[in-house]
């Protein structure tokens, strides 16, 4: 079975998905994989080792708006050069990790070549401030396209049911975002509780529910936190700042600083208004950091016991849950369970799943008769 996994984005974690999902893939017996990524994706520096055969499709996509309408305009000649390029790999299935701008060139060649495509759907509907212009209108173009949807969370899942999505729905749950290196153990060091939220600085995560909280916990010595991200200027992130054994970096984080921050961390805090997933959770989970997480969206599905304090959205209840965190920290019990799942397990189930909602890609394999193909399709 040879599988296709493409993400065409610059930055964040839609590549790292891509990359992991694609190493999960390469993982499991009878099974080769292709990765595609865009020529400017910052994590193309940062490819796993391990990985074969690479990337070996890349795509140059844009680095600017221009670009970015350039592409579009040559959007026909780019499908047919994908087209070409595509009948050469003779792919079984393509999965697209996360939906970007120019999903839809790789689609449409995929089309032409006889190639079924599942989506990866990781929100139904856009975040205030977030995303990209016409973002859910090419999404739901791409999802209409497809042959099938895989979502991370069961409120992703209902969402797409309420807005009539035909294809058959896949639900499965974001992994940890490991690292090369595992962080060290949280509290092993002398001095406060190290408390981090790192992520886009925006309304939606709850900039003024942690706000309220710190407020509400007021001045201690044994609490430390850094808000660090990037995002516009607010009253809130000003106001944050101004708090004692509180700093706030807006900037944004290059791909080789993500493991530095959660190594310095103890443990992380989500106080979402609003969510589907996390990446930074799935990150949490994977350097055993507990997270207190506001219950919204799909937020509370990615953790197993043990691993978060979930709370209401409210300033008070995130202040209990860090409360929560301190107590733990005192009796030396701050690291977070550890996951029993990870993305080969994600991905044989994912394929298993796949069988089963569109017979035509085991069809498919059978046809093109390698050994190794022939007997994932049940030869």
């Amino acid at each position: 079975m040879k599988v296709l996994v493409w993400q065409w984005g610059r930055y964040g974690a839609g590549p790292r998905i891509a990359v992991e999902l694609a190493r999960g893939l390469a993982r499991l017996p009878d099974v080769s994989v292709v990765l595609s990524l865009s020529h400017e994706a910052e994590i193309m520096g940062h490819l796993p080792a391990e990985l074969p055969p690479g990337c070996v499709l890349p795509v140059r996509t844009y680095r600017s708006k221009a670009g970015y309408l350039g592409r579009l305009v040559g959007s026909p000649a780019m499908t047919l050069a994908m087209v070409r390029r595509l009948r050469g790999l003779r792919c079984d299935l393509a999965i697209c990790a996360m939906p970007g701008p120019l999903d839809l060139v790789m689609q449409g060649a995929l089309r032409l070549c006889g190639v079924a495509n599942v989506v990866v759907v990781h929100d139904a509907q856009a975040h205030p401030g977030d995303g990209f212009p016409l973002q859910m209108t090419l999404q739901r173009l791409l999802v209409r396209g497809s042959d099938a949807v895989v979502t991370f969370s069961r409120y992703i899942a209902g969402m797409l049911h309420e807005q009539g999505v035909s294809r058959p729905v896949i639900v499965e749950r974001l992994p940890p975002l490991g690292f090369d290196r595992p962080p060290p153990p949280p509290g092993g060091h002398d001095g406060p509780l190290r408390l981090l939220s790192f992520g886009r600085l925006l309304p939606y995560k709850g900039l003024d529910l942690l706000l309220e909280a710190m407020r509400t916990l007021g001045p201690r010595g044994d609490l430390e936190l850094r808000v660090v991200g990037s995002g516009p200027p607010s009253p809130e992130l000003e106001a944050l700042a101004g708090l004692p054994g509180v700093s706030v970096e807006n900037r944004w984080v290059p791909e080789d600083e993500v493991p530095l921050l959660i190594g310095w961390s103890d443990a992380l805090v989500l106080p979402y208004r609003e969510a589907s997933q996390s990446g930074v959770a799935a990150m949490a989970v994977a350097g055993r950091r507990l997270v207190v997480a506001t219950d919204v969206g799909g937020l509370s599905e990615q953790f197993d016991p043990g691993m978060a304090v979930i709370c209401h959205p409210e300033g008070g209840a995130i202040a209990a849950g860090i409360e929560t965190l301190l107590a733990r920290r005192a009796d030396g019990t701050l690291a977070a369970s550890a996951a029993t799942d990870g993305w080969p397990e994600l991905a044989g189930r994912l394929l298993d799943a796949i069988g089963h909602s569109l017979p035509q890609v085991a069809t498919r394999a059978r046809r093109e008769a390698s050994p190794v193909t022939a007997s994932w399709a049940g030869n």
